[in-house]
């Protein structure tokens, strides 16, 4: 096995890791960590704030539901209440369109 083949993958994220995959602010985070219970990463002995992949999918599900739909912070708490699966689904769904149009895009810019 080549060294390409074997990535490191990384175990947990910083705050300002997650904040710059979902393009907001730090501080937006935290707010979000108090106020819905599903965002709830481990720290770390200093305090610091350590996110798995599992900690940003559930902040991603939470910015989805407020910043791209468009919900108040009780509307998507109720949604995540009813149950999440359905709003992963849509989210997951979503991402895959945009990827797929990112590369038609590019495909488009390569042929002009």
């Amino acid at each position: 096995m080549s060294y390409k083949e074997k990535q490191i993958e990384k175990k947990y994220f910083s705050i300002g890791e997650v904040a710059k995959i979902l393009n907001v602010a730090a501080s937006q985070i935290r707010f979000w960590e108090g106020e819905f219970d599903i965002i709830n990463p481990r720290k770390n002995r200093n305090g610091k704030r350590q996110f798995t992949k599992e900690d940003i999918e559930k902040v991603k599900l939470v910015y989805h539901l407020v910043k791209e739909k468009g919900y108040t912070l009780q509307g998507a708490k109720d949604k995540l209440k009813s149950g999440t699966q359905a709003t992963k689904d849509t989210m997951e769904m979503i991402d895959t369109l945009k990827e797929v149009r990112a590369f038609l895009v590019d495909l488009k810019e390569k042929m002009d």
